[in-house]
C-alpha cells in the first residue's frame, strides 16, 4: 500500500520528465539524478504542462507508481530550484496536490452564463 504520513522522505524532481516514461524509465531518472529509487523514498516527477504528477514507490517487494491528472487547470505550487531533485517535507507535497491553477473550460461561441 501507498501511504504518504508526516514520516515520509520525499524527493521532487524539479524540471518537468517525459510522462510516456513508465516504471523503468523514471527508475532510470532517479539513478542519472544519484538517487536510489529502493530506499523507501517518494519520488515525484511532474509533466511539461504541468496538469499530471507520478509518484514512484518501491515497497520491498516491487513498484508502485501512482499518478494525478487534474480536471481544470494546472499544478501551481511546484517549486522552481537550480537542483535536478530535492527533499520536501509530506505537508509540502500535500499543498503542490492540492493547489491549482483552476481554468474554466468554454466552449467556442458559448458563454459560461
Amino acid at each position: 500500500m501507498l501511504y504518504v504520513t508526516t514520516y515520509s522522505k520525499i524527493c521532487l524532481a524539479i524540471k518537468p520528465v517525459d510522462f510516456r516514461k513508465q516504471i523503468d524509465g523514471l527508475v532510470a531518472i532517479c539513478h542519472r539524478f544519484g538517487q536510489q529509487p529502493r530506499d523507501g523514498r517518494l519520488y515525484v516527477f511532474i509533466n511539461s504542462a504541468h496538469t499530471m504528477i507520478k509518484v514512484l514507490y518501491y515497497d520491498g517487494s516491487g513498484y508502485w507508481l501512482a499518478l494525478k491528472r487534474v480536471s481544470r487547470g494546472k499544478f501551481s505550487c511546484w517549486p522552481e530550484k537550480k537542483a535536478q531533485m530535492t527533499a520536501i517535507m509530506a505537508q509540502e507535497l500535500m499543498t503542490i496536490l492540492k493547489e491549482t491553477t483552476k481554468k474554466s473550460h468554454r466552449i467556442a461561441g458559448r458563454s459560461n452564463d
